[in-house]
């Protein structure tokens, strides 16, 4: 009840009395969050998230107070994992009858604010149908819909029809954006949809694997979002072997197979010859990408303030990383999802210069960024730093120095968790054996 009467309080439009159970959220369990009440932040955040999440769950009430959802979907669908290989599945749509592309296009989502994101994915309403991932083909109608709607090029019309009001739940996740409220499918209805031609060749061809598919819808110049959610209804693959796959899963599988497949094209290449240096800002976090003129590797690295989203009741700043060497890994990256978005934002730079290159992501989430948005803020954040002109330097050292200016962390404590900038920086190569022989 604190929740409710503080947002009658803080917003300027009167908020009805929803439905039970219509917005439930979790506390911390030290409460915290009741001392708290969103406005003394003693989590550290500079913004309550369930305040901020809440907020725009209720200001959407007028609009789903019924069981009967007609609108335009971006299109977008949500597979669920919890439960799998026994999942719920099914469309999000707004009821709001407009071009609601937006809302379902991370690629168009840089420069916009937290609240522009949770307000109008707040507006998605998650129909849930129970289906098992391997048997989806004999599910029935609202599942072959669901795929349809998945497929589609443009915005569907959808009347949607469940079997109670929709109810929320504050559900934060660093893998996949946040939606708005759910509830069980009873129906679903939608307008006749036009596929994007290249995903309906692919899904026609069931001798094509997934993986092949993938790439070459990539190479065709279709959207990693749209690839993404054609995956996850199962619409590539071997015929008999195609099934649904959650969401979450899906997305950090389109970026791995893709950047896996640049990955290949990048180790050929020649070396760059300077040190370079990208940088972009968005959300409160700042990316600052470190290229070092050497063969093909790969780190990730993150450090999460007191009160951001992965370290919420910590006192000291927290770091996490993980790296691979000229061949590819072959075990998962610990950091998840992430870590390849952004090897996919690097290795599409390279392959267009075609050059190779050590390359360190160094990330730093600041208390501004108050919850996750998914893992697409960060491909398109290192997207944005590699669309600008790098800072080049002669020596790693001057490029430290340049990453240690920008970060509010000091640089040691980024050297000391890092294992390619301690090997750029210790390691001894041969090549400097050779040049101590030149010089005597």
């Amino acid at each position: 009840m604190w929740l409710l009467d503080i947002l009658k309080q803080s917003t300027e439009t009167s908020i009805s009395q929803p439905q039970e159970g219509f917005l439930v959220s979790s506390a911390s369990r030290s409460g915290q969050c009741v001392a708290c009440k969103g406005s003394r932040f003693l989590c550290g955040k500079t913004r309550c998230p369930i305040i901020v999440r809440a907020h725009y769950y209720l200001k959407s009430v007028p609009l789903m107070n019924s069981e009967d959802i007609e609108g335009a979907s971006p299109p977008s669908v949500f597979i669920g994992r919890m439960g799998y290989p026994n999942v719920y599945a099914g469309p999000l749509v707004p009821p709001i009858h407009e071009d609601t592309t937006l809302y379902d296009m991370p690629e168009m989502w840089l420069g916009k604010t937290i609240d522009e994101i949770v307000a109008f994915r707040s507006l998605l309403i998650r129909g849930k149908h129970r289906v098992n991932v391997c048997k989806f083909n004999q599910a029935g109608r609202i599942i072959d819909k669901t795929r349809e709607l998945a497929l589609a090029e443009n915005p569907v019309d959808v009347e949607l029809l469940l079997k109670k009001k929709p109810s929320g739940r504050i559900f934060m996740d660093d893998e996949i954006q946040p939606f708005g409220p759910s509830a069980p499918i009873q129906d679903l209805l939608i307008t006749n949809t036009k596929w994007e031609h290249h995903i309906e060749k692919a899904t026609n061809d069931t001798d094509l694997r997934a993986a092949q598919a993938i790439n070459e819808l990539y190479s065709s110049g279709v959207l990693v979002t749209k690839i993404q959610k054609a995956f996850s209804v199962g619409a590539f693959g071997i015929g008999e072997n195609r099934r649904l796959v959650p969401t979450r899963w899906s997305i950090t599988a389109v970026d791995s197979t893709l950047s896996k497949q640049l990955m290949e094209k990048v180790r050929i290449f020649p070396e760059i010859n300077e040190y370079r240096l990208y940088e972009s800002r968005f959300l409160d976090n700042l990316f600052e990408v470190l290229m070092i003129p050497a063969k093909w590797s790969y780190e990730a690295m993150e450090a999460w303030y007191p009160g951001t989203v992965w370290n919420p009741a910590g006192k000291q700043i927290v770091m996490f990383s993980d790296w691979e060497g000229f061949e590819n890994r072959t075990t998962y990256a610990e950091i998840g999802g992430c870590y390849y978005s952004a090897r996919l934002a690097v290795c599409e730079l390279l392959v267009k210069e075609q050059r190779q290159a050590t390359v360190i992501v160094l990330r730093e989430a600041r208390p501004g960024y108050i919850m996750p948005v998914g893992v697409w803020h960060v491909r398109e954040n290192v997207r944005n730093a590699m669309r600008q002109t790098p800072l080049k330097f002669r020596t790693l050292e001057e490029a430290l120095q340049r990453i240690a200016s920008q970060f509010q962390i000091p640089l040691q404590q980024w050297i000391r968790k890092s294992a390619l900038i301690k090997d750029a920086l210790f390691q001894k190569r041969m090549t400097d054996f050779l040049l101590q022989h030149q010089d005597a």
